[in-house]
């Protein structure tokens, strides 16, 4: 038989039987659509969690107070001494800004709306080192961290609960902890971020959050964000900076009271974490596909039940093991490359309607269906129509002529 013969005897014999064949397809439809529904979400949340990651800038080091690595009794705080420290451009020639940063959370109220929003008390190198700018006004001088100003640059999604807008608020006051702060900037959107969003909070002066809103001891700080000479000076800075507060923290040698991260062992675990998800999700939906398959299987054996007589008719006129086993594989493989294809279109569909939903919730999410997935779902869904066709096709072709004539 030629694959011609075969296709149209396979698509005669599907056409014979449409609502059955038209319910086994939807199986396969559902699977497909699944896998690819959920490989487009699991792609979508890594390309967000890098995109902001990525948005701080490649050659970035944040110091934590602490070290899980190693058996430290006695840590000490990271210090604003440590930050001028790091700053001296022959003890650390690689590191180009420090700033550092006290981080808490706290009531704003403006124009009688009140809401609880990230303050982070930051220096005049802040922007610089964190890749910020301002859609209208300007950043946080050196004066003003001098002079304890009352200043404040909030960010847009702040703005927004606020005031309803985050255009022309230069010169507003906002209230944080009931003090009042001139608005002299606002923040650039940067969307969503790996620990929230980065565009709900207010950075106000290190000096003066210290002082009036996130109380610490002596000159704490909670993050030391150190911003290289350039990319390929990332590896060189860590070291430099480990080594100035190891000397400055009396640290043993193994036993760091810090901890130094790059960017990139950011990305590394955010692609590890996301990653697993991903699997994680096209692995649940690969049940589906499954059930599908047994659908297929199911459906081709009834399939043979009544087909007995016409394959013992085509077996006496000459038909070898072999026409029969290919005419019901084919079948089973095109019930199950038709439920691919509509269930790619379905799958890209479901992706498309979670994006607009994201967008439409105010979240910067956007599924990302790839090549590669439906590819993958392509090839899973027609190996899924042959193994569980192979049974069935097997048994119509051992029929023997003379039983299957004979069978009622």
């Amino acid at each position: 038989m030629t694959f011609g013969q075969v296709l149209f005897e396979a698509l005669e014999s599907l056409n014979s039987n449409k609502l059955r064949s038209g319910l086994t397809i939807l199986g396969i439809v559902i699977g497909v659509a699944a896998v690819i529904a959920m490989l487009a979400v699991g792609q979508g949340a890594q390309n967000t969690i890098l995109g902001s990651i990525s948005g701080i800038g490649t050659n970035v080091l944040f110091v934590f107070r602490g070290n899980d690595q190693a058996d430290v009794r006695n840590v000490r705080p990271l210090t604003e001494q440590d930050a001028e420290a790091l700053s001296d451009k022959f003890a650390a020639p690689s590191v180009k800004a420090v700033a550092p940063i006290l981080q808490g959370s706290a009531e704003a109220s403006a124009a009688g709306e009140t809401t609880t929003t990230t303050v982070d008390g930051i220096t005049p190198d802040y922007d610089e080192v964190r890749n910020y700018k301002t859609s209208e006004g300007e950043f946080i001088s050196e004066e003003q961290y001098l002079g304890y100003a009352s200043v404040a640059v909030i960010g847009p999604e702040t703005a927004d609960k606020l005031f309803g807008r985050h255009e022309g608020l230069v010169g507003e006051t906002v209230r944080i902890s009931g003090q009042p702060f001139r608005i002299i900037g606002v923040l650039e959107s940067k969307g969503g971020g790996a620990f929230g969003s980065q565009d709900d909070a207010i950075k106000i002066p290190l000096t003066t959050a210290r002082s009036r809103v996130i109380r610490r001891s002596g000159d704490r700080v909670d993050l030391l964000m150190i911003e290289a000479a350039d990319a390929a000076s990332v590896g060189r800075a860590s070291e430099e900076v480990a080594q100035i507060l190891r000397t400055r923290h009396r640290n043993e040698i193994g036993k760091d009271d810090f901890t130094i991260f790059s960017q990139s062992d950011f990305i590394q675990t955010a692609q590890t974490i996301t990653g697993v998800l991903t699997i994680f999700l096209g692995g649940v939906a690969a049940i589906s596909l499954l059930v599908g398959g047994i659908g297929i299987m199911n459906i081709m054996l009834v399939s043979v039940a009544e087909r007995t007589r016409e394959i013992g008719l085509r077996k006496a006129l000459g038909a070898r093991r072999r026409d029969i086993l290919v005419q019901f594989l084919a079948e089973s493989s095109l019930l199950s490359l038709i439920g691919g294809l509509i269930g790619i279109l379905f799958g890209w569909l479901i992706a498309l309607a979670v994006g607009r939903i994201a967008v439409a919730t105010g979240n910067a999410f956007a599924p990302a269906v790839s090549l590669n997935a439906i590819i993958l779902a392509t090839l899973f869904s027609t190996a899924v129509g042959l193994f569980f066709g192979i049974y069935p096709a097997n048994r119509a072709a051992s029929l023997e002529p003379v039983e299957a004539l004979r069978y009622e």
